[in-house]
């Protein structure tokens, strides 16, 4: 199934150098999950020819305004356009107090359903499951309570050995079955072992997105084997100790994470704005973590 993630925003802090705050769209076998939604997030959508329409899920990793200044617009924006069908929403306990406040003194009173789940950053959690996917919250270090999210495919079915199936009569009314990982005892008695005639599936894919963090370590298992790991590179390594005063991380932390977690490849982002040209970043990165590319907007990443 199709999984991937377009970079709607790439910049910390402020947009600058034509790069806009933290926003990200995940794309999952025709489901649309936000993932931030920084200022100018519904601009980059409609650049990008991506429709608003489609996401019924978002989810807001922390009260800094570079990744949530953009959702009172988008949601207004839903609400003009017709939006009935309900919105997930996850994020800090006090973004609902935030969105509920603003549609008060503007007299709004949107015409869709807003289903908001207080997302908590002290343990990680499952927070939402459907048939597709499963998203998990990673707890960060920032200097305000902050959760990543990690979004983990469904384990698929086992897969029939056709060509072997072919050499037995089993009906194929039998087959959910076997696909399912179950033994079969037929009423005639005949025994299937599935693993006589099913192979292995392959492995669930996963995208784990670390906003903002110091990069202490503390969120690694949370993050371990991830297909595809974002991780902010707000600083090249010669800033460090600036990263460490601000929470956050360098390009060489971010690579040291993808090696230590054992992620199949890298996109780092958040880029300070001091930054005017990246290369020196994904440069730095790449001297650990080869699999390294920079979070372009515009641009999308395959997950699976």
């Amino acid at each position: 199934m199709s999984f991937q993630v377009t970079i709607l925003g790439s910049s910390s802090a402020t947009p600058i150098y034509n790069r806009n705050p933290s926003a990200q769209l995940l794309h999952c076998k025709d489901k649309f999950y936000l993932i931030d939604c920084g200022e100018g997030t519904q601009q980059q959508l409609n650049k990008f020819n991506l429709k608003a329409s489609k996401i019924d899920y978002i989810f807001i990793s922390h009260l800094h305004g570079d990744h949530y200044f953009g959702l009172i617009g988008l949601l207004s924006s839903m609400h003009l356009n017709g939006r009935v069908k309900a919105l997930k929403l996850f994020g800090p306990p006090a973004l609902l107090e935030i969105l509920e406040l603003q549609f008060k003194h503007s007299e709004t009173v949107i015409r869709f359903p807003l289903e908001f789940t207080p997302v908590i950053a002290d343990a990680s959690r499952l927070i939402f499951e459907n048939n597709d996917l499963i998203v998990e919250t990673i707890v960060l270090n920032h200097r305000i309570p902050c959760t990543g999210f990690k979004f983990t495919e469904q384990a698929r079915p086992r897969k029939l050995n056709v060509e072997k199936l072919e050499t037995v009569e089993l009906p194929i009314t039998y087959y959910p079955l076997l696909k399912k990982g179950l033994d079969l005892i037929l009423p005639d008695g005949r025994v299937f072992l599935n693993q006589d005639y099913t192979r292995d599936p392959i492995p669930p894919k996963s995208y784990a997105y670390c906003s903002d963090t110091l990069a202490d370590g503390s969120y690694l298992q949370a993050i371990g084997h991830c297909t595809v790991l974002y991780h902010e590179a707000t600083f090249l390594h010669e800033l460090i100790d600036r990263a460490n005063v601000t929470f956050h991380s360098t390009a060489l932390q971010a690579a040291q994470v993808a090696v230590e977690v054992g992620a199949e490849q890298l996109i780092i982002g958040h880029f300070s704005s001091r930054y005017k040209l990246l290369q020196p970043l994904l440069e730095e990165a790449r001297t650990i973590f080869p699999n390294t590319v920079l979070a372009i907007e515009g641009n999308t990443y395959t997950v699976a």
